[in-house]
Parts: C-alpha cells; structure tokens; sequence
C-alpha cells in the first residue's frame, strides 16, 4: 500500500465514487435496449428493458412505513444493525423484517474464492482504487443528468459533505477484507441502501423541483442502479487497463465478482448483471456512455466536491489541479460541460506525464522516469488525492431511510 493505511486508504476509495449509490437517476435511451440476457451471471432473461424495472419487493414496504410514519423507529432500530452475520433487531415491523430477511442472502452463484482473492486485490491496488473511484467515478455522477439532479434535489443535496460521508460506506466496505463476511458490513450496507432507493423512489416525485427537471415519473429503475455501476468498477477497470497497469486474469475476474456480488444485494436482476468484462464493456457502451452530459445541477456539485481538496493539503490539492485531474480522466467535454478551467501546467504534466510515471511505478523494464521534479510530484499528488475526501468520511456512519425531500428554500451546507 506504498505506506499508506490501507484504512485510509479503504475509506478514500469509496467516498466520492460511491456518491452515485444513494442517488440513481433514470435516462432517456436513444435506441432499443438490446442487451442480451445470454451475457449476464443469470444466462437467460426476459429481456424487458431495465427502465420499465424497479424494486417491487422493497418499494411497496418502504412506502407503507413513510405513510404511516415509522420510519423513525425503524432507523434507530437499524443503527444497531452493523455486522453481517447480526440478527435483526427485535421490533422491527413484521413486513419490514421478512423482506430484510431475504435480501441479506447472499446469491447461489457466489463464489467465495474469488472474494478471497478480491481482498487481495484491493489490498495491492488500494492507492489507484481511492484515486479512480473518487475522481473517475465520482466525477462522473456529475454527468449522469438524472443521478446529478436527484442528488441535488433529494435530502442529502443540502448537506454534501454529510452525504459524501454516508454514501463513502459502500466502497469502504466492498473493499475491506471482511465484506461480505459474518463480522463485515457490505451486506448490510447494501441492504440499508435499497431501503434507502426505495425511499428516494417514494419521496422525489413528491417534490415540484424534481417533477419540473425530470424526464421519468419514478426515478432509480433497475437500468438506472446499473449505470451507476458501471461508472464504478467499469470505469475504474478501464482506466487501470489504460494505465496499463499489470493486473493478473483472476485478479480482474475477482473484482468484477465482488462487485457482480454487490449488484445483486442492491436489487438488481441477475439478468441484468454483465458475466464479464466484455459483457460490461458491451452493457455499458449502451447505457452510460451516451447519456453522459453535464447539467446546472451537475455543475454545482462538480463545483462543490472540487473544493474538498483543501481540506487535506492546500498547496497540491488546490481546485484548479482537481479540476486538470477531473479533465485528465473524464476528458475536455465532460470538463468543459462543468465549467471546469484548464490548466496551463497540470494539464500538460497529467497528459503527457502520467503514463511514465506509472510505469516507472510499476517497475516496467526500460520505462523512463517523467524528467525533473514530475515523479515527486505525481507521486506526492496520487497518494494526497487518495485522501481527498477522507477528512468527509466520519465512521461510525448510518445508512438511514429518509422522509424528506431537500427543502430548497434552504442554502446547502
């Protein structure tokens, strides 16, 4: 882990690119869907397009305890619920607990070695795995049109860093070595998250703001949960590839079934979960990579996770060098579509140095070192930037039902 906590590093890795998980949106598709079923863990399918598909296993029983108001009780018995092998807490209402008892089985299909070698992974990996998923996928949440807008108009819009800081816990965890064991908390954390989809999908068509933006009458369908997905292991699997940093067959295949694992305990159908990296890349191609596009909502959160970099190290993690790295990652249109300045240094250091740097980094025979003080810095910057929003992230943290939309009369925090 170069000697940085990996606890730190665990946590960094999941704050901002899990910022999606909470905040899922819905997008118009420009062709039919076509993915087949055949590419997915399942093997077979119907076939209906993802959009038409949500949660009808949580959402009526999330929606019966917003209506009669026992939500509140519910959340702080859940509180109590941390570990993945803990029996529910007594008290729960009857529907509520049978449904949780469901969910939190893990599927058939698991396999539990190649969960065993994604810890490993994520132990090796860690540094690349916090700077990815914070400002690859992280960054890209932004232009997600209808996951940037149901952020900002859901709850946590109001408060961003106390969002960040709740919605870090699914990459905390999925990259810790116990997550879906008895003492781990991915089970739980997944659990406590489709109960929190199915809020979201109750509360924000309550909210006139939402209404008047949105192009869905419910929002976070099962497509919208998978183009979340794929901004996250996907993206960061790609640029890993792109870095061309060595990355063993089973390796890669274990951290995609960690994640495939994860799809599954969020709602997703098996049928729509890919069965490999070219069926992700192919799944992706058709749900995320068209709808890219940066929206007023977007650009204020953009803007606002941009500045948190200071709070670790103001001399290298300044704005306008998160912004070069935002750009340097997601590319001009994304970059530019968010407002986000060029910069006369960074930009060229990142273009033209990064590749080296890794390399030598990885100890590739023959590779030449970026020349001057460019390695100290690139060095210095990846491992700070991996903490970025660490000092966001505040454990003990409680995934919590909501039972309010944000009230936009109030300035966020």
């Amino acid at each position: 882990m170069d000697g940085l906590n990996r606890r730190d590093a665990l946590k960094a890795g999941g704050v901002l690119g899990a910022l999606g998980a909470l905040g899922l949106a819905t997008t118009a598709r420009a062709e039919p869907w076509s993915w087949s079923p055949e590419e997915s863990v399942a093997g077979s399918g119907s076939g209906v397009d993802p959009l038409t598909v949500w949660d009808p296993e949580a959402d009526p029983v999330v929606a019966r305890l917003i209506d009669s108001g026992q939500v509140p009780r519910v959340n702080e018995l859940l509180r109590t619920w941390t570990r993945n092998g803990q029996p529910l807490p007594d008290g729960l209402p009857s529907e509520l607990r049978d449904f949780m008892e469901y969910a939190r089985r893990m599927p058939q299909w698991t396999d539990y070695g190649k969960l065993n070698t994604a810890i490993e992974f994520n132990k090796k990996r860690g540094l690349y795995l916090g700077v990815l998923y914070g400002f690859a996928s992280g960054m890209m949440s932004t232009v997600i049109p209808k996951e940037a807008r149901s952020v900002y108009y859901s709850k946590g819009g109001h408060d961003l860093e106390d969002r960040i800081s709740k919605t870090a816990k699914l990459g905390y965890d999925i990259g810790s070595n116990n997550a879906y064991a008895a003492d781990g908390e991915m089970i739980i954390t997944c659990v406590k998250t489709r109960l929190v989809h199915a809020a979201v999908r109750h509360l924000l068509p309550q909210s006139p703001h939402w209404v008047q933006s949105a192009e869905e009458d419910v929002p976070i369908s099962q497509n919208d949960i998978m183009v979340t997905w794929h901004s996250l292991p996907t993206t960061v699997m790609k640029h890993l590839n792109n870095w061309k940093v060595p990355i063993p067959n089973h390796e890669s295949e274990a951290f995609l079934h960690s994640w495939q694992v994860a799809a599954h305990m969020l709602g997703v159908r098996d049928e729509y979960i890919p069965k490999s990296w070219p069926a992700a890349n192919s799944q992706a191609a058709q749900v995320l990579d068209p709808i890219l596009e940066a929206t007023p909502e977007g650009a204020k959160l953009a803007d606002r996770l941009l500045s948190l970099g200071a709070n670790i190290d103001l001399a290298i993690l300044t704005k306008p060098v998160l912004g070069s790295f935002t750009r340097f990652l997601l590319g001009d249109k994304i970059a530019d579509g968010l407002a986000i300045p060029r910069e006369p240094v960074w930009d060229p250091l990142l273009r033209f140095s990064w590749g080296p740097f890794i390399a030598v980094r990885e100890g590739v025979l023959g590779a030449v070192p970026p020349v001057g003080d460019a390695y100290w810095l690139l060095d210095e910057f990846l491992r700070k930037a991996a903490l970025t929003y660490l000092a966001e992230l505040r454990l003990p943290i409680s995934i919590e039902i909501p039972t309010m939309n944000r009230d936009m009369s109030v300035p966020p925090r």
